[in-house]
């Protein structure tokens, strides 16, 4: 990947806002560039020398998986959303996986070390990292919240509400989701199971709120969605 592609990849990443673009360019050349199939599984690295991504463009699906348990799916990521050995400390969990669910998935890669190197001589990365953690934070408190507090059709619908905020395209009195997310994965997220997650989709067909297939979403009635 040339120095000029890097450069501009970081460049639309707001982990750099505010970055000059000479500073820009020196941290380019610590950057690793990757383009990733759907499907395929990104790597942490090892305890002894993690890494972190910022995910460029695409959708990446985070999961957890132990011996005696199913598949937990933990997140699902847009960009320009980073994932990785977040705590920089080499301490992450060698069970979680990250992976592609679109094609053309493009990353950005740093080895923690010199990442950490170049947070120490940016303050202005330093804060939009810790903005961007904390971010990451919040969210997982909320999710942990609706768990608690919110039914399984409280917790779709949520879930619907967020995706269609970050990723869905208005057109007209619809919003279009591209669906790359299988009733599994969103039964992940919102913690039940499959069928429920079948039987809630028909209930809100059948109110007129969304239609969908294997391909795309679409949801009725944005004032609803919102």
């Amino acid at each position: 990947m040339s120095q000029e592609m890097k450069f501009i990849y970081l460049k639309s990443h707001p982990l750099f806002a505010g970055i000059s673009e000479q500073k820009l360019q020196e941290i380019a050349g610590y950057a690793k560039i990757k383009t990733a199939a759907k499907g395929e599984l990104i790597g942490y690295g090892d305890t002894g020398f993690g890494k972190l991504h910022l995910l460029i463009r695409g959708k990446i699906k985070i999961t957890e998986s132990k011996e005696t348990e199913e598949e937990l799916v933990k997140d699902i990521l847009t960009a320009p959303d980073i994932f990785g050995d977040l705590g920089l400390q080499g301490q992450f969990s060698l069970a979680e996986l990250a992976k592609a669910l679109t094609s053309n998935t493009i990353i950005c890669s740093f080895h923690v070390r010199d990442f950490k190197s170049l947070l120490q001589d940016n303050i202005t990365v330093a804060l939009n990292y810790a903005n961007t953690v904390n971010e990451k934070l919040r969210r997982l408190e909320n999710r942990h919240s609706d768990l608690v507090l919110r039914d399984a059709k409280s917790r779709l619908i949520r879930f619907m509400k967020h995706w269609a905020f970050t990723d869905g395209n208005r057109i007209g009195d619809k919003i279009i989701l591209n669906n790359y997310l299988t009733h599994s994965d969103i039964a992940g997220v919102i913690s039940t199971s499959r069928q429920s997650v079948n039987v809630l989709f028909n209930e809100l067909r059948d109110a007129g709120l969304l239609i969908y297939d294997r391909k795309s979403i679409e949801l009725h009635n944005p004032i609803a969605w919102n």
